[in-house]
């Protein structure tokens, strides 16, 4: 068994010189910083080998001249090894001048010693119990260890000096204190030195400490969220009383690590947080896109301004120290009020990122420079009082058109340089409601969509074009219903690429399409008549049409697909269109992304992309691939990237309702709001650029579940080998790994679950392939708070994807027990779900002999109040159903497997494994309720009522607790093999037979349909519990343990003989796949606090064996 990609959490980084070497599980990855260069891994070795790597300390100042190679002493654990790193032409080597020690204590920290050799050759070790040993590289022995008088474990040490007649010791004790030592100091007691001094005032342990000897300030980091100073003054020769200079406060965790750099204090902590404090103890920055439970590692580039942060989360991030400010110190009033403007600010657009336009209460537009910082004004008409909306949009050639409406249904519009040559239109005899500008694909540069809403649904297009001898000229394309509803208006309008359909979003939180008239349509309209207007440039193409229009229903076209109330009641606040598909945001706080298909809208997708995001205003998708969320949280405007998980903007604006505007340029950005009857304006050199994902973010928590979903050719003729993950932060992810690159690419992330993910399962293609062109499957997750949710996942080889796979994820159905209860009738015949519930697994079942996974679907879930229940999933009318339920079992069902029997007649009859906490095994006949259920199906009822699942057939005491993992496999002759894993670290396997009175038809009998052939367990198979089983062919198993052993057996007649294992550098291993790669090898995957990806190869496994017999 071979390791193929581990992704762990990132435990130590270290910048050796234009590099950045990172340690992750046992295994240094180095990354190239040369500004020309790429930020990918150069190279990547497995150093350690049961000791995840703590800490990393390069040898400087050995031999000068040579720059091509640094030495790298590596530790972790009780573990440490030396290494040589070479650069040479943008490659790296690393090699290890010598072995791999193991010593007798934890290693806290490491410090070179001064040698006059060319080869370093020894390095101090402050170990766990208070001690420092002198140790030597080449001879591989320990030349001295002395301890201190303080008897006691550290959590924290770091050491002070490049000779052992200098060194010294500060040790964070597991009293809360720090500890100062020195190695020249007298021994009062045989080997144990006493301290110089003990510094108290941490209520917690501490877990860092930095010395800066410049400022002769030494910083310790706690337990207890705070960090502090002290004025430590010469370390060698402490005060009596070491004074704390400055406490702080800001982490919403424990605080892990701490460093001093010259301006500024840099620490992380178990809140994700990474942040950037001066020497006043005020925040200067803050950074935060880490997922989850807290960074374990930084290094900071102080030539270049880069802070490197590593996560529990296995990602890397870089992030820049210089050029930035607090938001609050950038807000500027502009002091509208004046007595040469007239009336108070209502509306406010900014052109680009210095200039912005002002619409007041008393008609009078106002334009700001804020380079110049001078206003002026553009016009006014009295038409525009107490009611005004504006809206602008940029032509070709730096013209800005600007459009205005009001009270009684006139639109003006004008270029910004020229607001002389304006149109005035009368098209509604009541208020205009709203107006939006849209390009038309493809259209003529100087030419814009306008869309205005008036009463009564009625939504006018309008094609504005500018040339510089005509000036303005408006066309009337066309005249759209909006649905009837209480706020009948559109807020938003895109046009599809192709430009046959105009997608709309409206107050109420409805999204539409409408069908555009083709050019050749209106080519072929007669009678063309002019819009009231002050100039003949506004021409109508639409005959028959009254304009002003009235309040009455017009003989307009209505959309022709109408997703109604998709974002609530507060609205649709943009419509974007991306690719291949549309995105739509609202006031809800989430956003769709939907597909056309002929001439219909289909929700694919539902997200949430920040929690604290309460409004979302628009997706803004960047040219380097990243995507942008404007939107509100509580009276803060927040700028999101949803790629990086991260805040890029955090202003106080007042909230959303206020008139706002905003925009960015290359590297210029502008936020500006009204805001007490004035404007203010956020203005910004630095745009937004977001940290440096060095290495991609996996989970923010555990790994629960892993599940393969199948394998196929990506678009470079790689095999891709696609999983998916679910995990306690309550998401999904959907990864593809390169079987030849050993590279693994997340195409995409499901966080549509309230609670954390305990199960996945998928759809399996009665068709046999290694690979395939293209993957069409149904997903299922389940976990907490009793939900349920499906998914249809489209995979195919893509071009334009970076790993080479297209994917395309549908959301069909979901389910909880507490929306069903409220759904139920006569609820009080039945005992009320507990909607605390926790689904542990769960199984398909198919329910046709489909090739093409069409359907319906049966899924079999396991569940913490002791109910085994069967759903039905019915993927044409998006509903998944419960059917039928049994609390046969008095204990919490852990694991569900699912099998079938095929007749001699050619049919099948389905059965269903549960095993639970006390340690038993249930088998169900559950042919019969399926029947039931397919004959409702084909009824076309819309109600079921739940169906009675029966008693198990067979019922078998297989462990003595609980049973964490279960797997079936059906053996040559029709019998069955059980395999199943329990807490005490057994194996237990059963080899049943299927009675013929089961097969039989009719209603099985209890106890007659499945009976045991044989029996038989191995005792103490795993040191701790076994998570995770898979039956293999030629009579192999493999079983996952929290023991932290992977380990492949041989299954004889009645005994389980050992073949080999593999330390897995997974922590709490929850679960174990298997998939076949090629014929006998498989890949394997183990998840926990981490992912492990391993291959075997039965062939010499079974080679092995036999020679060895």
């Amino acid at each position: 068994m071979e390791t193929e990609l581990l992704l762990a959490p990132i435990t130590a980084l270290e910048i050796v010189g234009d590099h950045l070497v990172a340690g992750e599980g046992p295994n240094i990855a180095v990354y190239s910083l040369e500004p020309d260069a790429s930020h990918s891994v150069r190279c990547s070795k497995q150093v350690l080998q049961s000791y995840n790597i703590h800490g990393i300390k390069e040898q400087r100042n050995v031999v000068p001249e040579a720059r091509g190679s640094t030495t790298v002493a590596i530790f972790g654990g009780k573990s440490l090894v030396v290494i040589q790193l070479s650069f040479q032409d943008g490659l790296v080597n690393i090699t290890e001048p010598f072995p791999l020690t193991e010593l007798h204590d934890w290693i806290w920290d490491l410090q070179w010693m001064e040698s006059k050799a060319d080869t370093p050759r020894c390095v101090a070790l402050a170990l766990g119990h208070n001690s420092v040993a002198l140790y030597d590289c080449i001879g591989q022995r320990v030349l001295r260890e002395v301890h201190c008088q303080e008897k006691c474990i550290l959590y924290s040490a770091h050491l002070v000096g490049s000779s052992w007649d200098t060194l010294v010791l500060v040790a964070g004790t597991v009293f809360n204190q720090l500890v100062i030592w020195s190695m020249d100091d007298l021994v009062e007691v045989p080997d144990r030195i006493k301290p110089r001094c003990r510094i108290s005032g941490h209520n917690g342990v501490i877990f860092s400490i930095c010395y800066m000897e410049s400022k002769s300030i030494l910083a310790s980091a706690s337990d207890d969220r705070s960090l502090r100073l002290w004025g430590i003054g010469d370390l060698r020769a402490p005060p009596d009383h070491v004074p704390c200079l400055l406490v702080c406060y800001g982490h919403q965790a424990r605080v892990w690590s701490v460093r001093l750099l010259g301006d500024y204090i840099i620490s992380i902590g178990e809140d994700s947080a990474c942040l950037v404090w001066d020497y006043q103890g005020e925040i200067v920055q803050s950074f935060m896109g880490h997922k989850g439970r807290g960074l374990w590692a930084v290094a900071v580039h102080e030539g270049q301004g880069w802070v490197f942060t590593g996560g529990a989360d296995s990602g890397i991030r870089r992030w820049n120290l210089k050029g930035q400010k607090t938001n609050r110190n950038a807000l500027v009033q502009l002091n509208f009020p004046s007595s040469e403007r007239k009336g108070s600010p209502r509306v406010v657009k900014l052109v680009d990122v210095n200039y912005l336009l002002v619409l007041t209460d008393a008609g009078a537009l106002y334009a700001y420079d804020l380079t110049s910082k001078t206003w002026g004004l553009i016009l006014e008409d009295a038409a525009y009082r107490s009611y005004g909306l504006l809206e602008v949009s940029g032509f070709v050639g730096g013209v800005v058109v600007c459009a205005m409406g009001n009270l009684s249904g006139q639109v003006k519009i004008f270029p910004l340089h020229s607001p002389a040559q304006s149109k005035e239109l009368h098209l509604y005899e009541g208020k205009v409601h709203s107006l939006s500008w849209a390009p038309f694909p493809e259209q003529d540069s100087n030419t814009c969509s306008l869309f205005a809403s008036g009463p009564a649904g009625a939504m006018v297009w309008l094609e504005v074009s500018y040339h510089s001898c005509e000036g303005v000229t408006v066309l009337v394309k066309q005249c759209f219903l909006l649905p009837l509803c209480k706020q009948r208006w559109h807020t938003c309008a895109a046009f599809l690429p192709q430009g046959e359909f105009l997608l709309c979003g409206d107050r109420r939180g409805s999204v539409m399409l409408f069908a555009c008239r083709s050019a050749l349509t209106l080519a072929k309209v007669s009678g063309r008549g002019e819009v009231d207007s002050s100039e003949s440039h506004v021409i109508c193409d639409i005959p028959g049409l009254p304009f002003p229009l009235g309040g009455d229903e017009l003989c307009a076209n209505g959309p022709v697909s109408l997703l109604f109330g998709l974002h609530g009641k507060l609205g649709v606040t943009s419509v974007t269109c991306q690719g291949d598909f549309v995105y739509s945001t609202g006031r809800d706080g989430c956003y769709h992304q939907l597909q056309v298909q002929g001439q219909q809208l289909q929700v694919l997708r539902k997200q949430k992309p920040c929690r604290s995001l309460e409004w979302l205003e628009e997706l803004r998708f960047t040219p380097d691939g990243n995507t942008w969320v404007l939107g509100f949280h509580a009276a803060h405007f927040v700028l999101w990237s949803a790629t990086t998980n991260e805040t890029l903007l955090f202003i106080p604006c007042g909230g959303g309702h206020r008139s706002w505007s905003y925009t960015h340029c290359l590297s210029a950005e502008t936020f500006a709001y009204i805001k007490s009857g004035d404007v203010v304006v956020y203005q910004s050199s630095d745009a937004p650029s977001g940290q440096c994902v060095l290495k991609e973010s996996l989970h923010g928590r555990e790994l629960t579940c892993v599940c393969h979903v199948g394998t196929l050719r990506a678009s470079r003729q790689e095999l891709v080998s696609i999983l998916a993950t679910g995990s306690e932060d309550n998401t999904v992810n959907i990864l593809a790994f390169g079987v030849q690159s050993h590279l693994m690419t997340q195409l995409t992330t499901i966080s549509d679950h309230i609670s954390s993910v305990r199960a996945l399962a998928v759809a399996k293609s009665n068709v046999s392939s290694l690979e395939a062109e293209s993957i069409s499957t149904m997903l299922f997750s389940a976990g907490g708070r009793a939900q349920i949710e499906c998914y249809r996942l489209l995979l195919s080889p893509g071009h334009s994807s970076h790993s080479g796979v297209a994917c395309q994820l549908t959301h069909v159905a979901s389910h909880r027990l507490d929306e069903q209860w409220d759904r139920m009738k006569n609820k009080h015949k039945y005992i009320k779900m507990d909607p605390e519930t926790r689904y542990m697994s769960i199984a398909v079942l198919a329910g046709a002999e489909d090739e093409k996974l069409s359907g319906p679907f049966f899924l079999a879930a396991a569940c913490s109040d002791g109910s085994v229940r069967l759903f039905l999933l019915l993927e044409h009318a998006q509903k998944l159903w419960l059917i039928a339920e049994s609390f046969h079992h008095q204990h919490c069902i852990l694991k569900v497997q699912a099998f079938v029997h095929k007749t001699e007649g050619g049919g099948r009859r389905h059965f269903l494994a549960s095993a639970a906490t006390d340690g038993s095994i249930a088998f169900w006949d559950i042919t019969d309720t399926l029947n039931l259920a397919a004959e409702v199906i084909r009824a076309e009822s819309k109600e079921m009522e739940l169906l009675a699942l029966g008693t198990p057939v067979l019922t078998t005491q297989a462990h003595s607790c609980g049973v964490n993992s279960l797997h079936i496999q059906e053996m040559a002759g029709g019998h069955f093999f059980v395999a199943s894993g329990s807490d005490d670290g057994s194996i237990s396997l059963s080899v049943i037979d299927v009675n013929a009175k089961s097969t039989a038809g009719g209603q099985s009998v209890a106890g007659t349909g499945i009976c045991i052939l044989r029996t038989f367990s191995r005792l103490g198979a795993h040191a701790a519990h076994v998570t995770g089983l898979r039956l293999l062919p030629q009579n192999f198993l493999l079983s996952a343990s929290v023991d932290q052993r992977l380990t492949l057996w041989r299954f004889c007649e009645n005994s389980l003989s050992f073949v080999c294992n593999r330390f897995c550098h997974v922590a709490d291993v929850a679960a174990l796949e298997c998939w076949e790669i090629e014929e006998c090898k498989y890949g394997s995957v183990i998840c926990g606090q981490g992912l492990e990806v391993l291959s075997c190869s039965l062939e010499e496994q079974g080679a092995e064996i036999n020679g060895g017999v």
